[in-house]
């Protein structure tokens, strides 16, 4: 959905506080169609951010798998190789 949003179930360390907020206010802003609301529409805003980042931190909290954790840098090479390979001028 949004390229900005990134994975966070089955990593070690696990993810932060801050990634899953970072998520959620990275969702908030792609299904509003606004990276910055008005003043009018900042409340609702923040709400909608705080109840996507709680919902995620449930889930990920809740999910169960039986495949060993990533590793965050392995998984940021692979990100990095598929970049320069796309973009590869």
């Amino acid at each position: 959905m949004c390229r900005n949003i990134r994975t966070l179930h089955n990593f070690e360390p696990p993810a932060t506080d801050d990634e899953v907020r970072a998520a959620a206010l990275q969702y908030v802003r792609k299904i509003s169609g606004s990276a910055k609301p008005s003043a009018a529409n900042a409340e609702a805003f923040a709400r909608a951010v705080d109840a996507v980042a709680a919902a995620s931190a449930q889930l990920l909290d809740e999910l169960v798998t039986s495949a060993p954790p990533k590793d965050r840098e392995v998984e940021a090479a692979k990100a990095r190789a598929r970049a320069a390979q796309r973009y590869a001028a």
